[in-house]
């Protein structure tokens, strides 16, 4: 299913005339990474320096650093830049910018920028109808120091949605937040070579990419519980499972428990707005990968997760010992959970990848 994901994505750029540079946080893996770009070395964006070192050594060159910089940290990027690693940086503050101008005239280099442009999730970025967007834009172009590789934007609020017609109006809204924001700086003088979006569920609900240079999806790759409720995956194209063994059987107040809790599975809410009641996660059958009926796993501490069912429950299945399958509400968190990955093809293991842990 990873390796079908990949090239579902892969298609969809294609159709939609981008450039595909896919995120690789959900897995952290270089295999992964290969997998996305269907090459050694494709374009790819990162969200820690951990995993631009790993790519790095393995010849990865043209990475986004897709996270606002922390200036601490930026001699530890430093090392990138000086094995040769085109490293895209985020700003979206005068203070930052000022930084990475410090560390790029230090280092005799012009350094790759991107705006980091606000379109809607109110997390991080510029508004795009602001002054202060032209303003920071302007200063960057000019920079001897600097150069402004594009405008960048993450739809965050298309998870706060449900539907394929309601992510298709939050990628509307994340592309015309951008392209719109790139004409007026055209308008002004200043050019704008790339621009790019991104999110899982607005990339597979996108039907007009008009003006965008390119997309980042990540969770794509192993999709989870989250993109299920959403509508932007279905459960055949959930590729990330956690495996977990029954500890404990509690008929008597119907419930089971699970050695699996929040060091496994995080404690993500999942998609509320769409299932109040959806727990922390999906309970497959072990065997067939169907959810199991009126079970729900409706608490986690860290090493348990507690499974109510309801009263037409089958107790019959379950011993000690049992094994279950749980797909996470969130699957970048709780695979960042494991030290390894076991890889299935037609349920046997093939394989294992190791994801790079750290900052």
């Amino acid at each position: 299913m990873v390796q079908r994901n990949c090239m579902r994505m892969t298609e969809r750029a294609r159709a939609l005339g981008v450039g595909l540079r896919p995120h690789v946080k959900t897995h952290k893996t270089l295999e992964g990474a290969r997998l996305q770009v269907a090459a050694d070395a494709g374009p790819v964006t990162v969200s820690t320096l951990a995993e631009a070192r790993h790519l790095a050594v393995s010849g990865f060159r043209d990475l986004t650093w897709a996270v606002p910089l922390a200036p601490a940290k930026l001699a530890r990027a430093g090392e990138l830049v000086d094995a040769g690693v085109r490293l895209g940086l985020l700003v979206d503050h005068p203070a930052a910018l000022a930084e990475v101008e410090a560390f790029a005239a230090a280092r005799g280099v012009r350094a790759p920028v991107w705006l980091e442009v606000d379109c809607g999730g109110a997390r991080s970025g510029v508004d795009p109808a602001s002054n202060h967007a032209v303003e920071l834009a302007t200063r960057i172009a000019g920079s001897p120091q600097l150069e402004l590789r594009g405008l960048l934007t993450h739809a965050g609020h298309a998870y706060a949605v449900s539907g394929l017609e309601a992510m298709r109006r939050v990628s509307h809204e994340e592309r015309d937040a951008v392209v719109e924001l790139a004409r007026r700086l055209e308008q002004e003088g200043v050019p704008v070579p790339e621009v790019s979006v991104g999110s899982t569920p607005t990339m597979v609900a996108a039907d007009d990419l008009t003006g965008v240079t390119e997309m980042r999806p990540g969770n794509y790759v192993f999709f989870d519980a989250f993109q299920v409720a959403v509508g932007s995956a279905s459960l055949a194209d959930v590729a990330f499972t956690v495996a977990a063994s029954v500890i404990g059987l509690h008929p008597e107040r119907g419930a089971f428990v699970l050695d699996a809790g929040a060091l496994a599975l995080s404690k993500d809410p999942g998609p509320v707005h769409v299932e109040p009641g959806c727990g922390f996660g999906i309970v497959l059958d072990p065997d067939t990968g169907v959810p199991l009926r009126d079970v729900r796993l409706v608490s986690l501490s860290q090493e348990h997760g507690v499974a109510r069912v309801g009263s037409g429950f089958d107790w019959g299945r379950l011993r000690l010992g049992s094994l279950m399958r749980v797909v996470p509400n969130h699957s970048c968190l709780a695979a960042a959970l494991f030290d390894s990955y076991h890889l299935l093809r037609g349920g046997e293991v093939i394989g294992s990848w190791r994801p790079i842990r750290g900052w």
